[in-house]
């Protein structure tokens, strides 16, 4: 029997894993500059973290998460998305005091059962941001600010920043018995099959559906800025007028929701138009409440959320690793010492591959040039015999010329890469 991957499931080759480590090490510059700390958690976690924090009622408890029952019978799930488990690890973590903020940023895989399409599988990848312990809209802002510095850094430009406010536990209660008053005199009929049971749970939901009838039937729905709470009105003016001021451009979406409960007050979204369907590449918001919920203090926080797979979509172009040598060999008598010194040079911080076999210079010479490598180093007979080695420019005109090994060690010892160059050029005569 043939052994294949999981449906939803993708195997990241060099060429692809490159942008996830891209994208990681970019994140982890920016982020760092903001005072976030890495925080690494668990890709199991007990299914009740997730009922609790994320909703019963939410699609992603309720149809989307891969549980099973471990020996003991107690349900555990994979994790479905970051931030239940940064909370649960930040109050088990017992370390925070009043007054302080905390900020931390998580990268990894979540698992979501959903239909596989672009840009989404069901084994996906994140980048998270939280803050913890602040309440000031000055907070939601920053990450905002981040979040977009980030995007730019690794060069997306063609976004798009959509905010919203989903009140506050005061004020949302409102908005969703107005909400239910308005789909209780509405023919349902003509919603989908989710949307007709969002109506029961969740109705927030509804206005997120994606569905064009669904959209059409709500179009007159009620819209949250009505019914929020002058405290809540106040904290995303803030936000706003900060964005402003950083001229950060948005627009307002009064139909932007979050899929999970735990969200309120600010909300916001980074789009994109160039992935397909997919167009979400990040999103956000503040959930105050949360911590609490799971038992913690009522400790106020904000975070966000991207999407590797869709930023690697948007990526123009992504540096690729780059080799300094190939060292290649001709002489058969010379693949130990080839070996030893390719090791030498690594030992100087170089990088580069070395044949493990003889071979003649047309085929050692084409892996060179496959590797990427910006200089051959070449070892044959008389190289071997004379303990030479040729170093061949694989840029530009090609100049090549004979060092010896001690040679080569000394000036890479001193200069690194810039060594390996300097042998690859032609000796200047004396004027």
């Amino acid at each position: 029997m043939k052994i294949q991957k999981i449906k939803g499931f993708t195997d990241l080759f060099p060429d692809e894993a490159a942008k996830f480590t891209f994208l990681e090490a970019r994140a982890r510059e920016v982020f760092f500059r903001y005072g976030f700390g890495e925080l690494r958690t668990p890709l199991l976690e007990h299914t009740e973290l997730f009922a609790k924090s994320i909703g019963e009622d939410t699609d992603v408890v309720g149809k989307e998460m891969f549980t099973f029952p471990d020996r003991k019978g107690r349900l555990l799930t994979l994790r479905p998305e970051a931030t239940a488990g940064v909370m649960r690890a930040f109050i088990e973590g017992g370390d925070w005091q009043p007054g302080q903020v905390r900020k931390y940023c998580t990268f990894g895989p979540m698992f979501r059962y959903e239909r596989p399409q672009k840009g989404r599988q069901r084994q996906f990848h994140q980048i998270n941001a939280e803050i913890l312990g602040a309440h000031e809209p000055q907070a939601d802002a920053e990450l905002i600010l981040m979040l977009c510095a980030f995007l730019q850094d690794v060069g997306l430009t063609r976004l798009s920043v959509e905010l919203n406010s989903l009140g506050c536990r005061e004020c949302r209660p409102l908005f969703r018995k107005a909400l239910s008053d308005f789909f209780a005199g509405l023919d349902q009929t003509g919603l989908c099959e989710d949307c007709r049971r969002r109506v029961e749970t969740n109705p927030l939901r509804v206005l997120d559906c994606k569905v064009p009838a669904c959209r059409e039937l709500t179009r007159d729905a009620p819209t949250l800025g009505a019914h929020i709470c002058g405290c809540c009105r106040e904290h995303f003016d803030t936000v706003k007028s900060l964005l402003d001021a950083a001229k950060v451009a948005y627009t307002l979406n009064p139909r932007l929701v979050r899929g999970l409960d735990y969200y309120q007050r600010t909300a916001f979204e980074i789009t994109s138009g160039e992935i397909g369907a997919q167009t979400a590449v990040a999103g956000g918001g503040r959930y105050d409440g949360l911590v609490q919920s799971l038992g913690g203090p009522d400790v106020p926080g904000v975070g966000f959320a991207c999407g590797m797979e869709r930023l690697a979509l948007l990526l123009a172009q992504c540096p690729q690793y780059r080799p300094d040598f190939y060292l290649a060999v001709l002489d058969g008598r010379a693949v130990d010492q080839a070996l030893l010194l390719a090791q030498g040079l690594r030992g100087h911080g170089l990088s580069g591959e070395v044949s493990y076999a003889a071979g003649s210079m047309k085929s050692q010479l084409r892996r060179a040039n496959k590797s990427g490598a910006r200089l051959a180093l070449i070892i044959g007979s008389e190289e071997y015999d004379k303990g030479l080695v040729l170093v061949k420019d694989m840029e530009g005109a090609g100049d090549q010329r004979a060092v010896s090994r001690e040679r080569l060690l000394s000036m890479t010892a001193v200069s690194g890469a810039e060594g390996l160059l300097v042998a690859a050029l032609p000796e200047r005569s004396e004027e």
